[in-house]
C-alpha cells in the first residue's frame, strides 16, 4: 500500500467533507445570523460533538484500533472477529444507557457548557434532540476503526459528508417550514444534525460486509453477559481510562473557552465557531488524513517488532506536516480577513462580524502546526500502546493554556481563547516530539535542516503575495458580487499554491521523494 496514496485519497475525501461543512456554516450564518439564538445551537450541537470526540474519535478508537491491528497481526481474522463482535456488544449497551442519561441532564449539560446564554431554554432543547447523534457516531468510530485497519479507508473518509448534506437540507428546507408552523427556525438544524448521524451510521453496512465483519450486536442481557467476559473488553477499557483523561482534557479546554466566551459577547461563541470552522479544514485535510493513515500501520509496525519502518513512518508524516501546514498556517495569519469575507459575509453575518471572526482565525494560525502535529505524534504513543505518556503531557498544557487564557483574554478579549489553545497544542507536540525522541522511538532521517529551509523559504513568497492579494481586492466591497469574489479567492489560492510549488520545485524538492509503502 502506498501511504502517499492513501493519504492523499483520506485528504480528498476530507476535503469534500470540509467543503460541504463550509457551505453548511455559511448557510447557517447566512440564515441565522450571530446572534443568541444562534449561539444557542453551536453550544448544544458542541455538547454531542464533546462526547462524540470523548468516546467515538477520541479515547475508544485510540484503544480499539492498535488492539484490533495487533490482534489480526498476531491472532488472525477469526480472533479479531470475535473481538470486534465483544466490543459492538458492551459498546452499543454503554451508548444507550448515555444517550438516556444525556437527554435527561440536558439543561445541567448546557449550563456547565455556558451558562451565559441569553437563549439557554433553546440551547437545552436542542441538546436534547441531538443528543442520540453520540450513538450513531460511536457506532461510526467502530466500523471506522475496523476499515481502516483493514486498509478501506474511503467510506470513512467520506461519511461526514451525509452530515453537512442533511444540516443544508436543513437549513434550506427545513428552516421555512419550521417557521411557517410556528416554530423556532434554528430548531431545524437540530433536526438536520440527527438525521445526518443516522445516515452516517446506516452507509458503513455494506462496507462491514464487504470485508466480512459486520458486527454481531448481542440485544440481551445474556450476550452483554458473554461479551463481557472477553478479555478484549477489558483490555480496550483499560487502556481507554488513561485515553479518555487524555482527551477529556483538551475537550476541557474547549469547554471552558466556551464557558468564557459565552460571557464576553453576544455573538462571540459564533465568530469561535466560524473561525473554528475554517481551522479544521487544514487540521481535516492533513492531521486527519495522515493520523487515520499512520495508526493502523504504526501499530502494526510495532506488533511485527519493526522499529525502522515505525520509525520512518514518522519521519514520513512530520515531513508532510511542515510542507503542508507551515503555509497553510501563514495563509491563516496573513489573509483570515478575505477567507471569513468569502465563506461567511453573507445575509445576517456583516462585515463587523466579519472582522471580529478574523481576529479568532489569526489567534488559530498561530499554533495551526502544533494542532496538525499531535495528530501525528499522539498516534505514535498510541501505537505502542502508552496512553498514559500523552495523558500526562495534555494536563500539563491544559494548565498552561488557562494561565494563557488569563493573560490574554484581559487585553486582546475572546480571540485570546482560540490563541491559547493554539499555543497550548504547539507546547503538546513539542513534548509528545521530545519524548518519543528521548525513547529512541523516532530517529530523525538525515536532510531535516535543508528540507525545512526550503519549505521555510517557500512559506515566505507565498505570504508576501498572499499580503498583497489581501490590500489590492476589496473582499468586503465584493459581498453583492458573491461569483466574482468566489473566483478571485479561487484564483489567488490557486496562483499561490502554484507559486509555493515552483518554490520549492526550484530548490530542488520532488514530490517522489515523499512516495512510501506501507
Amino acid at each position: 500500500m502506498n501511504l502517499l496514496k492513501a493519504a492523499s485519497t483520506v485528504s480528498l475525501l476530507t476535503l469534500l467533507s470540509r467543503v460541504t461543512g463550509l457551505v453548511r456554516e455559511t448557510l447557517v450564518a447566512a440564515y441565522f445570523g450571530a446572534n443568541a439564538a444562534t449561539d444557542a445551537y453551536n453550544v448544544a450541537f458542541r455538547i454531542p460533538n464533546l462526547f462524540r470526540r470523548l468516546f467515538a474519535e477520541g479515547a475508544f478508537s485510540q484503544a480499539f484500533v492498535p488492539l484490533l491491528a495487533a490482534t489480526r497481526v498476531r491472532e488472525g481474522d477469526a480472533a479479531t472477529h470475535r473481538l470486534v463482535d465483544a466490543v459492538a456488544t458492551v459498546l452499543a449497551w454503554v451508548l444507550l444507557a448515555t444517550c438516556i442519561v444525556g437527554v435527561l441532564a440536558a439543561p445541567l449539560l448546557v449550563w456547565l457548557m455556558a451558562s451565559g446564554l441569553q437563549r439557554f431554554d433553546t440551547a437545552v432543547l436542542m441538546t436534547r434532540w441531538m443528543f442520540p447523534y453520540i450513538g450513531f457516531m460511536s457506532m461510526v468510530a467502530l466500523a471506522a476503526g475496523i476499515l481502516n485497519t483493514w486498509r478501506r479507508f474511503a467510506v470513512p473518509a467520506a461519511t461526514p459528508v451525509l452530515l453537512n448534506l442533511s444540516c443544508i437540507a436543513a437549513a434550506v428546507f427545513g428552516s421555512p417550514w419550521f417557521q411557517r408552523h410556528g416554530m423556532e427556525p434554528i430548531l431545524a438544524m437540530a433536526g438536520g444534525v440527527i438525521l445526518g448521524g443516522l445516515l452516517q451510521a446506516a452507509v458503513q453496512i455494506p462496507a462491514l460486509r464487504r470485508v466480512g465483519l459486520m458486527p454481531h450486536i448481542g440485544l440481551s442481557p445474556a450476550q452483554l453477559r458473554q461479551a463481557w467476559r472477553h478479555p478484549a473488553v477489558h483490555s480496550v477499557l483499560g487502556r481507554m481510562a488513561p485515553a479518555l483523561l487524555g482527551v477529556s482534557v483538551s475537550q476541557l479546554s474547549m469547554l471552558i473557552n466556551t464557558q468564557i466566551a459565552s460571557h464576553v459577547a453576544v455573538g462571540a461563541v459564533s465568530w469561535l465557531t466560524c473561525a473554528d470552522r475554517l481551522m479544521e479544514f487544514p487540521i481535516g485535510l492533513l492531521g486527519v488524513a495522515l493520523g487515520v493513515v499512520l495508526l493502523p500501520q504504526l501499530s502494526a509496525a510495532q506488533g511485527r517488532g519493526d522499529a525502522q519502518a515505525y520509525s520512518d513512518m514518522l519521519d514520513w508524516g512530520l515531513r508532510l506536516v511542515l510542507l503542508l501546514a507551515l503555509p497553510c498556517a501563514v495563509a491563516l495569519l496573513v489573509f483570515a480577513p478575505p477567507l471569513i469575507a468569502v465563506v461567511f459575509h453573507y445575509g445576517a453575518f456583516g462585515a463587523a462580524d466579519v472582522a471580529q471572526s478574523s481576529r479568532a482565525l489569526m489567534g488559530w494560525g498561530v499554533g495551526l502546526m502544533g494542532l496538525v502535529g499531535v495528530k501525528i505524534l499522539a498516534p505514535g504513543f498510541y501505537a505502542r500502546e502508552d496512553t498514559r505518556t500523552p495523558v500526562r503531557i495534555a494536563v500539563g498544557v491544559l494548565v498552561a493554556t488557562q494561565v494563557m487564557n488569563a493573560v490574554f483574554v484581559p487585553w486582546i478579549g475572546y480571540a485570546a481563547l482560540a490563541l491559547s489553545i493554539g499555543l497550548g497544542a504547539t507546547l503538546n507536540a513539542g513534548l509528545l516530539l521530545a519524548g518519543l525522541m528521548r525513547r529512541q522511538a523516532y530517529r530523525p532521517r538525515p536532510g531535516w535542516l535543508g528540507f525545512a529551509a526550503r519549505v521555510v523559504a517557500a512559506s515566505v513568497v507565498l505570504g508576501a503575495a498572499l499580503v498583497w492579494a489581501g490590500q489590492a481586492i476589496d473582499w468586503i466591497g465584493l459581498r453583492a458580487h458573491p461569483v466574482d469574489r468566489a473566483l478571485w479567492m479561487a484564483a489567488v489560492l490557486g496562483g499561490v499554491a502554484l507559486l509555493y510549488a515552483a518554490v520549492l520545485l526550484a530548490s530542488g524538492l520532488r514530490l517522489r521523494d515523499f512516495a512510501r509503502r506501507a
